[in-house]
């Protein structure tokens, strides 16, 4: 790859880092309106939400073009080659992000928010949410970095999430058996909290596939 192509591959190695982010943060954002939504009851705010999945979408298939437009138009060394796999694996996970946001909307328009708080698990759903909510914010800030250490962090978080998800999906779980009639509302918000559950694997997903950018290495094994 001779001086002048290389320059314009840089650049567009950084186009693709500055999109990823993009997507990322529209991500993370998802997840914060999601979480004001169902604290507020704001029916108007999940409206929003779903609408604009579409632009999340629009965005998967536009980084999906481009790293498929390099790896066929250069040929990339292997650190090369590993941004746009990492890039590739990446999207999958922030897509699937929003539009778990988006699952979560659609629940607040028809949660009833006082039936909700008799199951008494709200405040711990709040306080998981914030917790997988920092979880991505800080994988997308790794990869944006190519930061190891908090890359490592958010990898190890995850076991305070699945404890949070199992201690309110037994409580969940106590209630409706306590409850049988009132299981639907019970049932509603042991979705949003394993929607929770999956932000926090979709951000240790991305903070693996961060690892594997700055090594070469996935899952104790050699890729590229």
């Amino acid at each position: 790859m001779g001086y002048s192509s290389r320059k314009e591959y840089d650049a567009a190695l950084l186009e693709l880092d500055s999109m990823l982010a993009k997507m990322g943060h529209t991500a993370g954002e998802a997840i914060a309106n999601a979480l004001q939504a169902l604290r507020n009851g704001d029916k108007e705010l999940a409206r929003t939400i779903i609408a604009g999945d579409a632009e999340i979408d629009n965005l998967e298939r536009e980084i999906e073009h481009r790293c498929l437009t390099l790896i066929l138009r250069q040929q990339p060394v292997a650190s090369d080659l590993r941004k746009v796999s990492t890039a590739l694996k990446m999207i999958t996970d922030i897509e699937r992000i929003a539009d778990q946001a988006a699952d979560i909307a659609e629940i607040v328009l028809h949660l009833q928010l006082d039936r909700a708080a008799t199951v008494g698990v709200m405040e711990d759903i709040y306080e998981m949410g914030e917790l997988v909510h920092q979880m991505v914010k800080d994988a997308v800030g790794a990869y944006v970095q190519v930061d190891m250490d908090m890359a490592a962090k958010v990898i190890r978080r995850d076991d305070k999430a699945d404890a949070a998800f199992n201690r309110i999906s037994g409580e969940i779980a106590g209630y409706i058996a306590a409850h049988p009639d009132d299981a639907a509302t019970a049932l509603d918000l042991f979705m949003i909290t394993k929607y929770l559950e999956r932000f926090g694997d979709h951000a240790v997903n991305i903070a693996e596939w961060v690892e594997f950018l700055k090594t070469g290495m996935h899952k104790s094994k050699q890729i590229v």
